[in-house]
């Protein structure tokens, strides 16, 4: 009996399947709001149990890449109706991310009057890609003052309201891959010798603090949390105390009771390996449900579910290209290969032109 194709439940959804698509920058927000053409996107892959929108900005200063939505705006709530919809239409649940890109972006992708913020005054290595300018190296972040932090918790509750009203089943704050929340976490990019900086009970209460905050907003049964330990992407480097602080923050996170955890290992990308100590940390620890995500085939995904190692597994780039991907993995059928080249360009091709099986 497969057990990945099988009903689940998350917090009080029932799911069609334990499959989850994964969140996946598209770049195809055109003034950063959500539109038809993305919620055809996403209602294409409906099959999925539950959907995990792309990176979405709760604030002006998140908007890091270009053409990417937000949830800050009546636009972009009227905009991701569209897309809720669509997708509960076909049978999905769908949970939206939180993205604050925070030092990781450039001004040129902001809207007028926003900033570049971080923990502290360190850019990160590496560029971004602009369209008014092309490629650009990450801009210097300012370092956020306490009143920052406040109006930045503040906006993640808000966006949090916005998204219920949107029509989401739930939110996942994106706390991984190099992103303001990580930032507050890892001592590379925060410098700070306030109570947001030092030992990693101060690193990580920037987190646990809009964790709470979005709890009180919307209820802890509509909340998760994507964390990338011993992920190394958007300038985050190892370091000796990596696998206790994330210790800490699994402990953290159950206290508060928020309906899932998703681990992501991008080791299959060339990163390095999340260690399956780490993994176990999350799975004893946790009492919520556990999402796995990083290079996942079906055959994979069926033994994991079947070892208890996770309870849900996200798939992204297998989603991206193969809409139908539950029929093609249920029937065994060959897949379609994505094509890199057009995962950030506006408009539908490579986006809504995948072919599904006849």
């Amino acid at each position: 009996m497969s057990q990945l194709f099988s009903k689940t439940t998350l917090g009080t959804l029932t799911l069609q399947n334990h499959l989850v698509m994964a969140p996946l920058t598209r770049s195809r927000a055109l003034g950063n709001i959500p539109n038809a053409l993305m919620a055809e996107y996403y209602a294409q892959r409906g099959s999925a149990g539950l959907i995990i929108t792309e990176g979405t900005s709760p604030s002006p200063n998140g908007l890091g890449y270009a053409r990417i939505p937000g949830i800050f705006s009546a636009a972009q709530v009227a905009g991701w109706k569209l897309v809720t919809d669509a997708v509960h239409a076909k049978g999905a649940k769908m949970f939206i991310q939180f993205m604050h890109c925070g030092r990781v972006g450039h001004t040129l992708n902001l809207p007028a009057g926003a900033r570049l913020l971080g923990p502290s005054a360190v850019a990160a290595a590496g560029d971004m890609y602009t369209d008014a300018e092309g490629m650009k190296p990450n801009g210097m972040p300012q370092a956020m003052s306490e009143a920052d932090i406040k109006t930045a918790i503040e906006e993640f509750a808000q966006a949090a309201k916005n998204a219920v009203a949107a029509g989401f089943d739930g939110v996942e704050l994106h706390g991984a891959n190099g992103y303001l929340l990580e930032q507050f976490i890892r001592a590379n990019s925060n410098l700070r010798t306030d109570r947001y900086g030092g030992s990693i009970e101060n690193r990580a209460r920037f987190v646990l603090e809009v964790a709470d905050a979005v709890i009180n907003a919307i209820g802890k049964d509509k909340v998760g949390i994507r964390l990338s330990p011993f992920g190394v992407f958007n300038d985050m480097p190892l370091y000796d105390a990596m696998e206790a602080d994330y210790a800490y923050l699994a402990q953290q996170l159950n206290t508060r009771g928020l309906v899932y955890i998703h681990l992501v290992d991008h080791s299959s990308m060339g990163a390095p390996k999340v260690p399956d100590s780490m993994k176990a940390t999350f799975r004893n620890v946790f009492k919520g449900k556990l999402i796995l995500s990083g290079g996942y085939d079906a055959a994979h995904a069926e033994s994991d579910l079947a070892a208890g190692k996770c309870d849900l597994v996200a798939v992204g780039k297998a989603f991206l290209a193969n809409p139908d991907l539950v029929t093609r993995w249920k029937t065994g059928a060959a897949l379609n290969e994505p094509d890199m080249n057009t995962f950030y360009t506006p408009g539908p091709k490579g986006y809504t032109d995948y072919p599904a099986l006849a």
